[in-house]
């Protein structure tokens, strides 16, 4: 048995365990990570300046950077998001729905974890505390392999992790830690499908399709975020300047930020000068439709590959649209169903938006900032998931189950 192999068939072992824990366990385990992530603050950041100090080395900046470093708020947003997570009410042995055969036989749909999750993952260290944190509520154990980029921190937070988790009585092995940065790793991992019974990818989209091309065992994509925000006729200015620098300023890098900002034609004239002037402000690049350039002079003319691009920095493609359908042939042409917002106080506008686009998640006069589990209200996520199986949107504890039939009788046998 290989080093990889040892690691899932241990994950699995411990799943089996894991699967009939009481809420209480596990909640208590939970309160116990949260804690011991704040006590180890210190800790944390002192390993993770090591992983810092190598990506300065190795010439990683901007939003790489930024995904990569741990800093006090970080930590303290982790252990939070563990907390909410205790909070929620336990996934596992929830009855999806019950009905009675006219045979007398007790049919019951109810919720029961995954099994084993394997997460292949780029970059930020936090991850590693939001999927066992995840994991262990929804009952799975969890086989982490990190970037290389982040393995320094990623070991620190996961034996921070397993030491909470063994003071509680959690089985060991329940979250277990690729300690190689070599490749190949990634595809032994992709084919062990006899323990491991998801894998989830998370990281760009080359990682993306790597496990996609060549795992045996089901993957949950976490999808590219080319997500857009349509300004309406009837929007609420004011609400409009908001959610755009939002949606696009607050934070470039991740995958629910705008890319795309589509502006009818009715009000680009007064909308489009004063938010390119806001976005420059914030040296956000703008890459503009022959239109918009007439508007602004702040802004580069637009390319076609800019409609379908994920920038994860501070660049915005604008274009003005003539209607509201346009806008939406817009997103359906060039979008990845992500998350797509319109701004608007159209009723008959809201609903056609939200009956045509087929994204995970649609925001009403909101920004696409919120999809993520945290901010749903889920505690964190595995990630977003852009297809339409097993689950869509953020994966939260919920999505982390699948479920059985348990059918009860008094002695029926079939004819």
């Amino acid at each position: 048995m290989t080093e990889i192999e040892k690691l899932a068939y241990k994950a699995k072992e411990a799943s089996r365990e894991l699967s009939v824990l009481s809420a209480e366990i596990k909640n208590r385990a939970l309160h116990e990570m949260a804690d011991a992530l704040i006590t180890n603050k210190e800790e944390i950041k002192i390993i993770n300046k090591i992983d810092l100090d190598k990506a300065k080395k190795n010439a990683i900046t901007g939003a790489m950077f930024k995904r990569l470093e741990l800093t006090d708020i970080k930590i303290e947003q982790m252990a939070d998001g563990v907390r909410q997570i205790a909070q929620l009410a336990d996934p596992i042995g929830e009855t999806i729905y019950g009905y009675l055969r006219p045979n007398g036989l007790d049919v019951k749909k109810v919720t029961i974890p995954l099994g084993v999750i394997g997460i292949v993952y780029e970059s930020r260290p936090n991850v590693t505390a939001d999927v066992a944190a995840l994991c262990l509520k929804s009952g799975n154990a969890v086989v982490l392999r990190g970037g290389s980029e982040a393995i320094n921190s990623n070991m620190k937070i996961a034996e921070i992790i397993n030491k909470a988790f063994c003071a509680s009585g959690i089985p060991e092995n329940t979250v277990n830690i690729v300690k190689t940065t070599d490749r190949e790793a990634v595809m032994e991992l992709l084919k062990q499908k006899a323990y491991i019974d998801c894998i989830i990818p998370r990281g760009r989209k080359t990682l993306i399709k790597t496990c996609i091309e060549n795992s045996t065992i089901p993957v949950i994509e976490h999808g590219d975020g080319n997500c857009h925000v349509y300004i309406d006729k009837d929007a609420d200015m004011n609400i409009a300047y908001d959610i755009v620098m939002n949606a696009k300023i607050q934070n470039p890098s991740v995958c629910n930020a705008c890319e795309t900002l589509l502006v009818h034609k009715d009000v680009a004239f007064e909308f489009i000068p004063k938010i390119s002037t806001m976005l420059k402000e914030s040296n956000c690049e703008i890459r503009g439709c022959t239109k918009t350039l007439a508007l602004t002079n702040n802004a580069i003319p637009a390319q076609e590959s800019d409609w379908e691009t994920e920038y994860n920095d501070l660049i915005l493609a604008i274009k003005i649209v003539d209607d509201l359908e346009e806008a939406i042939s817009h997103i359906k042409e060039y979008g990845n169903t992500h998350s797509e917002a319109i701004i608007s106080n159209s009723f008959t506008a809201i609903e056609r938006f939200k009956s045509a686009i087929d994204s995970s998640a649609v925001f009403i006069n909101c920004s696409t900032r919120f999809n993520d589990g945290y901010e749903l209200g889920m505690g964190a996520e595995m990630g977003i998931s852009t297809q339409k199986l097993h689950a869509r949107g953020p994966m939260g504890l919920k999505e982390m189950t699948t479920y059985k039939y348990i059918v009860s009788g008094n002695g029926q046998c079939r004819k």
